[in-house]
């Protein structure tokens, strides 16, 4: 979608455009009401500033709709068909790093109450592996900062993938 079509819809169709790069009410409504943006960097800007901090409730409520590494969703929805191309480097195939993987989310959730979650864009399974087995030594507080991190990661590469400047920018 290009920016100056972000920027004239009603605030109802911009708050559904968002919502499934992250599905956080508040971060939605402080870059939507900050339209109109006058370049995709100034919406980019909008939305870290507005992802600076989330609350333990934002991230645990955001995190309900991310599925388990290595596990595609199969829901029809925009959320799970960016995840689906993000998750792009974990190879259904590899069943040693799939099996690793499917364990160490076993053991992140049962440490950490909740599914383990990466920027998985750009990064391979082996990447993605070692990321988990490192930080199932953290204490929940490094935990904290670090998923939250992730999400505004996942949220602004989304992002900038569903807004583009347009021909006339």
């Amino acid at each position: 979608m290009e920016l100056a079509v972000f920027n004239s819809v009603d605030r109802d169709e911009a708050i559904r455009i968002l919502t499934p790069c992250l599905d956080i009410s508040r971060w939605v409504n402080d870059v939507v009401d900050a339209r109109p943006f006058a370049s995709l960097d100034e919406l980019l800007a909008q939305a870290r500033k507005a992802a600076e901090p989330f609350t333990s409730d934002e991230v645990e409520s955001a995190l309900a709709h991310h599925p388990r590494i290595g596990e595609r969703p199969k829901a029809q929805t925009t959320e799970a068909a960016m995840s689906r191309s993000e998750q792009a480097g974990v190879d259904p195939g590899d069943s040693g790093t799939t099996a690793a993987l499917a364990e160490g989310n076993v053991a992140y959730e049962e440490k950490f109450g909740r599914v383990f979650l990466i920027r998985a864009a750009g990064r391979s399974a082996q990447e993605i592996l070692g990321a988990l087995q490192e930080r199932l030594s953290h204490t929940p507080e490094e935990e904290d900062i670090i998923v939250a991190g992730q999400l505004r990661e996942i949220a602004l590469l989304r992002l900038a993938g569903l807004i583009s400047e347009g021909v006339n920018a």
